[in-house]
C-alpha cells in the first residue's frame, strides 16, 4: 500500500524534479561565512533572552506584587526574542538550508520506498 502511494506520489512534477536532480549536501562542507556565524550567534542569543527572560520577570512580578511586570513584560521579552531568532535565521540562510535538506530527504525517502 505504501509503495503504490509512493508510486502515485512519485508522478507528481515536484517529487519527479527531486528524484531526477537529487540534492547535493556539499554546501555543508563549505566554510562558514561570518553572515552564517552572526545568524547563528543571533538564532543562540534568542534562546538566552527568551524563557530565562519570561521566567526572571514573572519571578520579580510575584516578588514586588506588581502583576503588570509579567502581564506586559514576559509578552513583550518573548516577542522580541522570536524577531532576534528570525533576523538570526535569516542572516544564517536558514530557508535554504532547510529546503536542501529536505530534498535531500525526499529524494532517500522516495528511492527506498520504490526500490
Amino acid at each position: 500500500m505504501i509503495r503504490k502511494i509512493a508510486g502515485i506520489l512519485a508522478e507528481t512534477k515536484s517529487i519527479r524534479g527531486i528524484l531526477e536532480h537529487p540534492a547535493d549536501l556539499s554546501e555543508f562542507r563549505e566554510r562558514l561565512t561570518p553572515q552564517l556565524i552572526a545568524g547563528l550567534i543571533l538564532m543562540g542569543f534568542s534562546y538566552i533572552i527568551g524563557w530565562p527572560a519570561v521566567t526572571a520577570l514573572s519571578m520579580l512580578a510575584v516578588y514586588l506584587h506588581e502583576p503588570l511586570i509579567a502581564i506586559i513584560g514576559c509578552p513583550t521579552t518573548y516577542g522580541f526574542s522570536c524577531v532576534v531568532f528570525f533576523i538570526g535565521a535569516w542572516f544564517a540562510r536558514a530557508p535554504h538550508y532547510m529546503g536542501v535538506v529536505t530534498r535531500y530527504a525526499i529524494g532517500k525517502l522516495f528511492l527506498k520506498l520504490l526500490r
